[in-house]
This record gives structure tokens, sequence and C-alpha cells, in this order.
């Protein structure tokens, strides 16, 4: 704590805001965006590869968080003040930090297989900003942080070679993938089951069976697509510059409408919103890493026929 009486001791209006800024890049929105750009426009398996690793995280972390518990600085520590702005998205247990590890996933891994110096050192600025801005908010101590480094670099350099490997032998990443799906069961189980103490807080483990539920639908979506595309798709990366263009906006505003457009409907249907939740990012994560890839490989294959 006494680093964190330090940083706000230091705090002013200008670092508020910046910080305030800086720390949502650590949101599962950029991290979910790179995923899917990569998958879509640079390698398929360092797509798959980032997938794996970024919803693999975030299993681990809800995992942390609810057999840990540990709750918030300000409400381990009473007078301890945090940046205001930075409470609403404060969500859950304090150990480990989910911004921190989406932010070390999301940007270490392109750091490990791209070759240009330069990306890798804006990577990882990157990296140590969100780090840092978490502590200045006072949402995270730096034990919280350091424990997120440790974990996002295991899964960067531990999925590697398993996703480079991949082409010639698949079946270690779908053992992989079926594991990471195995455990997102055993977290949402754990989640519901599990006779917690009366005094857990209420909004930290729905937050927790939250997430449960999401790393679920997004697991078991990534180990279905993955299958589809190397057995039927073998969809393409590379494109005219005008499909690669259509393939990011309409795409991403497709998974958008998955997203928020399914939510009235599934409302109506399914009485457990949570599950709804589950089946929508299995929807959405099956058509952004096979169906909407298999739609423009076609495209490109038609035009490609044509033009001969």
């Amino acid at each position: 704590m006494q680093f964190l009486y330090f940083l706000e001791s230091i705090r002013n209006e200008f670092f508020d805001t910046f910080f305030s800024i800086v720390t949502k890049l650590g949101g599962q929105t950029l991290m979910l965006i790179i995923c899917v750009v990569t998958l879509w426009c640079v390698n398929k398996k360092r797509g798959f590869y980032l997938l794996a690793t970024c919803f693999t995280g975030i299993i681990i972390n809800q995992f942390l968080k609810i057999i840990c518990r540990v709750p918030r600085p300000w409400v381990k520590d009473p007078n301890f003040t945090i940046v205001e702005s930075a409470r609403a998205e404060a969500t859950g247990y304090s150990f480990p930090s989910g911004h921190t590890q989406n932010i070390t996933v999301a940007l270490g891994a392109p750091a490990r297989f791209v070759k240009k110096i330069i990306i890798r050192i804006v990577c990882l600025f990157v990296i140590g900003l969100v780090a840092i801005s978490r502590m200045y908010l006072g949402v995270h101590t730096p034990w919280d942080v350091l424990v997120s480094l440790i974990i996002g670099t295991i899964l960067i350099f531990g999925f590697y070679p398993i996703f480079e490997r991949s082409d010639e032998k698949p079946l270690p990443v779908y053992i992989l993938l079926s594991t990471m799906s195995l455990l997102a069961v055993l977290l949402l189980v754990f989640t519901k089951l599990y006779n917690f103490p009366a005094d857990v807080d209420p909004g930290n483990l729905l937050s927790a069976t939250e997430a449960g539920y999401l790393t679920v639908g997004c697991s078991m979506g990534t180990l279905l697509s993955f299958y589809l595309d190397r057995k039927y798709i073998r969809s393409k990366t590379r494109h005219v510059w005008w499909l690669q263009l259509i393939k990011i906006i309409v795409g991403l505003l497709l998974i958008l409408l998955i997203k928020e457009g399914l939510k009235p409907l599934f409302a109506i249907i399914f009485t457990d919103h949570l599950l709804s939740s589950a089946i929508r990012y299995f929807i959405m994560v099956v058509f952004g890493a096979a169906i909407w890839p298999a739609i423009i490989t076609w495209i490109d294959n038609k035009i490609s026929k044509k033009e001969k």
C-alpha cells in the first residue's frame, strides 16, 4: 500500500485524465479487435494463438480472483482514495489485475511474433503504461499487476510453439483448446456450486460467474472454428486491399451486431440471461473465426476466377 499512497500523493488533473484513458486499453474490446484482425488479415495460426492466450488468460484470472478473494485497495484500507472515474469498471476482486493481463496478452503475443523492433518496443511500452495506470488510479496493488504480467508472459511463451507448429502438428492445438474449454466449464461449475463463505461479495461472485459463461462460449467457439477452418474452410488472409477493408470494417460491425443485436431476442428466448450471453459469445467467435473468413475467401475465389 505504501507505493499506492506515493502514487496518490502525486496525482493531478492531467495524469488522472491521461491514465483514465490509457487504462481503457486493457479492456476486452481492444483485445478482441487485435485477435480478429490478426486472424483475418495477418496470420491464421497466430490469430488462433491470440484467441487461445486471451481466453485462457481470462479463465485463469477469474479463477484466481474468486479463489483468493482479495479486496480492492480502497476496501482493504478505507483511508486510501481512488480516482473516481475508475470505480465503475473496477468490478470483481482485486487479485490479479484483469486489465493488465488483457493488455499483456493482446500486445505481448504480437510482440512475440512480430520481427520489427519498433513495434515490439511500442507494444511493451503500452503494456507498461496500462500496468502503471491500474496502480495510479488506485484499483490494484503492485502485486496484482505483477502476477498478471507473469501469467500473461507464461501464456505467451508457452502457447507460441504449439501454434507455430499447428500446420504440421494440429493435435496439440486441439488438446490445448479442449483443455481451455474444460477449464472454462470448471470455472462456471465452481462459481455456481461451490459453497462460498457468507461474507463473499455477491457482485464479485456474479462477475466471476459471468466470466464463466462468457469463456465457455468463447472457448468452445474457438475450438469449433479451428476445426472447421482446418477441415473445410481453409480461409485466406491475403486479399486485394479493398476486400481487406471490407473484411475488417464490415466484419467488426457484424460482430458488434451479433453481440448487441441478439441481446433483446435472447432475453425473450432464454430466461437465464447468463446462458444467453454464453450462446451469443459462442456465435460471435464462430462467426468471426470461421464463417466470416469463409465468406470473404469465397468472394476472393469468385473474383480470381473472373479475372482469369
